[in-house]
């Protein structure tokens, strides 16, 4: 009873609303983030190095360094803005804690080398275009699993909350 009488059962439930709603957006972020790396190269490395150091096929120059440090910028703040808010929902899940630790850290250690990974073609070797494939497939891969673990666990928690209501109420009739 004294969780109607708090508003406690509104309150959980319109954050679950809100975090399923933010999910989605996230889920249209994680498919936007595939397309932008599809709409320049594929999972071949000579793509990748076509496109970090450029083709004279395809008329194409070499990515400039202030343009890389430009792309770096903006995506070491928002991809840990990002790995932060996931990672947090997902200590929040009833998952062990040893998924969660190592879910996480993939996470983080993926978007980092994703990141690391295409200065490496362009300033170190064309043959890190391998280690930007396998970061950029664990990267999208982790956060698949992070955005699958946070929605499953809360459709769970609405199930229960929904039961616990259904409960609730089968009690004060009696």
């Amino acid at each position: 009873m004294r969780y109607f009488v708090t508003g406690e059962q509104q309150r959980l439930s319109l954050l679950n609303a809100l975090i399923l709603m933010f999910l989605g957006y996230i889920a249209l972020l994680w498919v936007s983030n595939g397309m932008m790396y599809f709409h320049h190269m594929d999972l071949t490395p000579s793509s990748v190095i076509a496109y970090y150091l450029g083709s004279e096929e395809q008329f194409t120059t070499p990515r400039s360094y202030q343009g890389m440090l430009e792309v770096s910028h903006f995506h070491l703040f928002s991809m840990g803005m990002l790995a932060v808010t996931l990672t947090h929902l997902m200590l929040m899940t009833e998952f062990s804690n040893r998924l969660k630790i190592w879910l996480s850290g993939l996470t983080y250690i993926s978007a980092l080398a994703d990141e690391a990974a295409g200065w490496l073609v362009r300033f170190a070797h064309p043959l890190f275009a391998y280690f930007k494939i396998a970061a950029f497939l664990m990267l999208e891969l982790s956060l698949l699993a992070l955005l699958i673990a946070v929605i499953v666990s809360l459709i769970r928690a609405r199930s229960q909350l929904q039961q616990m209501d259904i409960d609730d109420m089968d009690d004060m009739d009696d």
